[in-house]
C-alpha cells in the first residue's frame, strides 16, 4: 500500500514536473536562416514575492543561528555546516542573486533616483546584516556569505599577510566601494554584480575573463585566507566599520589571555586583536607620528585623486550606456 501510494503522488506530481518541457513560448523568437544561436541566460529571472520573503526570512534564520553559534554554543563545526548551508543556498541555489553585497547599488540609486524602485528584499538584504554586526559583530562574514564559503573550501595551505602589508591591500575595498556608489548614483552601471569574480561559478557559466579572475582569486585563496573578503569586498568594509561599534565582541578563551600569541599565528584571516595595555602604559608616540605623517601627506593625496579623476573620467563615463552609445 505504501509503494502504491508513492506511485499514486508520483504519477500526480509529474506532469506538473515536466510542464516547462512541454510549454509554448508566448512571443516565439524569430528564426534565423544564418545559423545563429541565442546565447544562454546567465542572469536568474525574478521570483515570486513568497519565495523573495522567503529568502529573507533564511537570511533572519542563517544570522540568528550564527550568532548563537558563536556566543553561546561556540561551535566552530556548527559555523561551518551553516557556511557550507549558506553557500549552497545563496550562491548555488540562489545563484548569487540577490546578495547583501550587491544590495549596496540598489540602496544608492535609490537614494539618487527618484523614479527608482528598490524592492523589500533589497533592503532587508541590505540592512540585516548591517544591523547584527552593529550588536554582535561580522556574523555574516563568519558563515552567511556564499562568497566567504566558497573561499574558505579551497583554504588547504594559510600563510599569514604581513600587517603592513593587509593594511596597504585593504584601501583597494575603500576604492572599490567610492567606484561602486559613483556609477550607481548615476544609474551607468552596478559595478559590484558585472565584476563578481565568483557570480559565474554559481550560475555554472558567464563572461570568460570574469571566470579567470575568479579562478585567479581561489588560487591565491589557497594560500590567503578569503582574500575577496579581507581586500577587496566592499560591504565587508561597511560591515568593519558597524563592527566597531559592537560591545560584544568574539574572545578565543572565556579566561584571561596571557598573551601566548599562539592563536595570531594560526589564524589565517589575521582576524586577532592583541590585548592593548591600559593608559598611560601605552605609548602613544608611534600615533601622533602617524598622525603627523598622514596630515602632511593629505594635500599629496588630494592632487593624485584629482589627477586620476581627471585622467580617467572619459573613461568612466563610457562605462553609462547612453554616453557609450551617442
Amino acid at each position: 500500500m505504501i509503494r502504491l501510494g508513492y506511485i499514486t503522488v508520483l504519477i500526480i506530481c509529474l506532469p506538473a514536473l515536466c510542464a516547462n518541457a512541454f510549454a509554448i513560448e508566448r512571443f516565439p523568437p524569430p528564426d534565423f536562416e544564418t545559423g545563429y544561436e541565442f546565447p544562454p541566460t546567465t542572469t536568474p529571472p525574478p521570483r515570486s514575492d513568497f519565495r523573495e520573503y522567503a529568502d529573507v526570512f533564511v537570511l533572519l534564520t542563517a544570522l540568528a543561528l550564527a550568532t548563537w553559534l558563536t556566543y553561546t554554543k561556540r561551535s566552530r563545526r556548527g559555523l561551518f555546516v551553516l557556511m557550507i548551508f549558506s553557500g549552497v543556498y545563496f550562491g548555488f541555489y540562489r545563484k548569487g542573486c540577490i546578495c547583501s553585497i550587491g544590495a549596496i547599488q540598489n540602496v544608492v540609486l535609490t537614494i539618487f533616483d527618484g523614479s527608482y524602485a528598490i524592492p523589500l528584499t533589497a533592503i532587508a538584504f541590505f540592512l540585516l546584516p548591517l544591523v547584527f554586526a552593529l550588536f554582535v559583530g561580522r556574523v555574516f562574514c563568519a558563515a552567511v556569505c556564499p562568497l566567504g564559503a566558497l573561499q574558505d573550501v579551497v583554504l588547504l595551505k594559510p600563510i599569514s599577510v604581513a600587517r603592513w602589508l593587509e593594511s596597504a591591500l585593504r584601501l583597494f575595498a575603500w576604492g572599490y566601494l567610492a567606484a561602486a556608489v559613483l556609477f550607481a548614483a548615476t544609474g551607468s552601471a552596478f559595478v559590484i554584480c558585472r565584476y563578481d569574480p565568483f557570480i559565474a561559478f554559481f550560475r555554472l557559466g558567464g563572461n570568460f575573463n570574469i571566470v579567470v579572475i575568479g579562478v585567479c582569486i581561489l588560487i591565491v585563496g589557497v594560500f590567503v585566507g578569503r582574500p575577496y573578503c579581507r581586500f577587496i569586498c566592499p560591504y565587508g568594509l561597511m560591515l568593519r566599520q558597524f563592527s566597531r561599534l559592537s560591545k560584544r565582541k568574539v574572545t578565543i578563551t572565556p579566561d584571561e589571555c596571557i598573551k601566548c600569541r599562539l592563536c595570531e599565528d594560526a589564524c589565517p584571516f589575521g582576524a586577532i586583536q592583541t590585548p592593548t595595555a591600559p593608559w598611560p602604559a601605552g605609548s602613544h608616540v608611534a600615533g601622533r607620528k602617524r598622525l603627523g605623517v598622514l596630515i602632511l601627506l593629505l594635500p599629496v593625496l588630494v592632487a593624485v585623486s584629482g589627477w586620476a579623476g581627471y585622467g580617467l573620467s572619459g573613461r568612466a563615463a563610457r562605462v553609462h550606456d547612453r554616453v557609450r552609445l551617442a
